[in-house]
């Protein structure tokens, strides 16, 4: 009985998910550096992550039996393809940033007023 309760189950990913996803809400809401907010945004795209795994796992059971047991993917296909995106998104932001930090030495933003027309 219990190794039922020390199992996650989906209350427990979804749990992790909301803390992590209100974790990086309140980075990106109250952080002047530009590394913090996209770290933050970063927690709250691992956040979505968690959740698409967690619910793929628990609406698409295993169909079949034994070793020939089929899974549906597409949580974790999902999960990969916001990676992925999460990745490119870090590897612009960090180039802006940098840019903007070569040319006025910081990275407060309330300091840059560039991007406002």
């Amino acid at each position: 009985m219990m190794t039922d309760f020390l199992t996650p189950q989906l209350p427990h990913f979804l749990i992790l998910a909301t803390t992590l996803f209100v974790i990086g809400l309140v980075g990106v809401t109250t952080s002047r550096n530009v590394i913090r907010v996209l770290m933050s945004l970063e927690l709250m795209l691992n956040a979505v992550n968690i959740n698409m795994v967690a619910f793929n796992n628990y609406l698409s059971p295993a169909y079949g039996s034994g070793s020939g047991a089929q899974f549906f993917m597409s949580g974790q296909a999902f999960a990969i393809f916001i990676l992925t995106v999460s990745a490119a998104e870090a590897a612009v932001g960090l180039a802006i940033v940098i840019a903007l930090y070569r040319k006025y030495k910081t990275v407060d933003m309330e300091q840059f007023s560039v991007l406002k027309g």
